[in-house]
């Protein structure tokens, strides 16, 4: 099966070198130049990773991911001029598996892909594909997917995989950089705020607020920690 990149960007000569590198790399790429012609061609040609730039013309990058992650979880990379924090961290809020600034290193982009791909394509481990019920909630890990009360939740792969690790380990407290390494898997290139990010779309996701019997506690100055109620 072709290992197909959608790389996505209005500057042609930014697609020429980041093709040419994935290229050498072994996969097979697809290229826009528009937000419309992005979702067309993800549709049409199913790819394993989207690089996705922000200001493209006729529909943003922040729009393109919106509209992906209401029907998919493939992985997202958005590389982008716009290096504000508050850009980043919508990008994050959107779902985007990644947030690289321009200018870039074509060499970094490619171990940013690996990276995420490592974590979408390696073999499940034998502890990662168990399905985990307590207080309420179902963690399936061999369908990524989750249940509070019965009810099904919409995670992505890696809000699937934060709350795995939480609920195998009630009342551990794990800090930021620990979950930066074991949900990331690398040495990510952000800041901490991140997870912050993931925690607070989980909670929103998992309805913490409403009558569940487990919560995620913030341990102020340390890290998270799955508590059951």
């Amino acid at each position: 099966m072709d290992k197909i990149i959608l790389i996505a960007d209005d500057n042609k000569d930014i697609v020429d070198i980041l093709k040419a590198y994935a290229q050498k790399e072994g996969y097979k790429c697809i290229c826009a130049y528009d937000g419309e012609q992005t979702l067309k061609m993800f549709k049409e040609f199913n790819p394993i990773l989207i690089l996705l730039d922000v200001m493209m013309p006729k529909m943003n990058g922040f729009d393109v991911c919106r509209q992906i992650r209401q029907t998919s979880s493939v992985p997202i990379i958005i590389v982008s001029a716009k290096n504000e924090e508050a850009e980043r961290i919508m990008g994050l809020d959107l779902g985007a598996d990644d947030y690289i600034p321009k200018p870039f290193s074509p060499r970094e982009v490619m171990t940013r892909i690996k990276a995420v791909l490592r974590r979408v394509t390696d073999d499940i481990s034998d502890e990662r594909s168990k399905r985990i019920e307590i207080a309420g909630l179902v963690v399936d890990m061999n369908s990524y997917e989750a249940y509070v009360n019965g009810n099904p939740v919409v995670l992505t792969k890696k809000e699937i995989e934060i709350i795995w690790l939480f609920a195998s380990n009630p009342g551990r407290v794990f800090t930021r950089d620990h979950l930066l390494e074991n949900i990331w898997g690398y040495e990510y290139f952000g800041d901490t705020r991140t997870v912050d990010t993931h925690i607070k779309r989980i909670r929103t996701k998992l309805n913490l607020n409403q009558s569940v019997n487990f919560d995620i506690k913030t341990v102020w100055g340390v890290g998270y920690k799955f508590e059951v109620k």
